[in-house]
């Protein structure tokens, strides 16, 4: 199956904030943007951003592999060089990890390294990378 781009759009509270962790601290290319939104080349995706008034945002999680992942949220599954890469840009502008890198499922066929941040809006990211990409649909 050959990948189709995604798109994505989601709330956030501050366009200027928005800009900048998707732009400046994640790289993202900025594409086009209004008043109230702005689109970003996230990893070959289409993310738009956009503005809303209320800010109720409650986080609801799930155990998976002893952690409390957030039952909301995004990211995409980068080959380990990228996620590497990603994660050294994220230590060098001092963001906090809601979940830190680990490696889930360790030893089994769907073993991944992951970690989730916060962007500005309280949107959660999750960044994976699998050991063996052709497992990442394999029911076992």
């Amino acid at each position: 199956m050959v990948l189709a781009p995604f798109h994505l759009a989601f709330p956030v509270y501050d366009i200027d904030a928005t800009r900048v962790f998707y732009g400046e601290v994640l790289g993202c290319e900025i594409g086009r943007k209004a008043e109230r939104w702005i689109d970003f080349d996230f990893f070959g995706h289409q993310l738009s951003a956009h503005l809303v008034n209320d800010q109720n945002n409650a986080t609801v999680t799930n155990q998976v592999d002893c952690q409390a992942v957030p039952a909301r949220h995004f990211g995409v599954v980068l080959p380990e060089h990228a996620w590497e890469q990603l994660l050294a840009r994220l230590n060098q502008h001092d963001i906090d990890f809601y979940i830190p890198p680990y490696t889930r499922f360790a030893g089994a066929v769907g073993e991944q390294r992951t970690f989730f941040i916060k962007d500005p809006s309280d949107n959660y990211l999750e960044f994976k990378s699998f050991r063996d990409q052709a497992a990442m649909f394999n029911k076992s």
